[in-house]
């Protein structure tokens, strides 16, 4: 692979104060440990690694642990790196064809949402008490999603990683886990796209 891993993550990460929280460092090591090694080695035994993988992985927070910022800047790289990898696979495997049947299948999915209207593209918390995603934010940036799509926009990958939405209740919010997931598909077809 023409991408240097270790060129792209540290080996250590800067730690919080001691009173501060951070990511556990340990957990932290050990998965870019196995990312490295599954990275570097695809065929090999160590277990399957994926973009997916690394945008899905928490750490717990611990006092004095690695600063956030600096370890999500970390992750994203190496889930692009992953992502580059997956699409170059599978054009050497099944061709260009593959990937842009791939490609498509998931715009057409996340395009189906996107074109509801505003107010309507995810469910409403089901209790008019519980916080969600302020609807208004959300929408927002689905609007800068359809013009990335469809009208060539700029939009980047890590505006989309690092959306952050105000708080809101009831009917004038969505529901975060559904949010979440859909964000989660976005920058998938926007890592495999770039």
């Amino acid at each position: 692979m023409a991408l240097d891993i270790r060129r792209q993550i540290p080996a250590t990460f800067e730690r919080v104060e001691r009173g501060t929280y951070g990511y556990n460092a340990k957990q932290v090591d050990e998965f870019l440990k196995r990312a490295r090694v599954a990275f570097e080695d695809p065929a090999g035994t160590a277990r399957p690694l994926g973009s997916t993988d690394v945008r899905s992985v928490s750490f717990d927070p611990v006092k004095g642990g690695y600063d956030a910022a600096s370890v999500d800047s970390a992750l994203d790289r190496l889930e692009d790196a992953f992502a580059r990898r997956e699409r170059d696979d599978l054009i050497s495997q099944q061709g260009e064809e593959a990937w842009l049947r791939q490609i498509g299948k998931l715009s057409g999915l996340l395009r189906g949402r996107l074109h509801r209207p505003d107010g309507e593209r995810f469910r409403h918390p089901a209790k008019s008490s519980v916080r969600g995603y302020n609807m208004e934010d959300v929408d927002g940036l689905c609007l800068e999603l359809i013009g990335y799509l469809e009208q060539d926009q700029p939009l980047s990958v890590d505006a989309v990683r690092r959306a952050v939405f105000r708080a809101a209740k009831g009917q004038d919010s969505y529901e975060e886990t559904q949010v979440d997931a859909f964000l989660d598909r976005a920058v998938e077809l926007m890592a495999a796209i770039d």
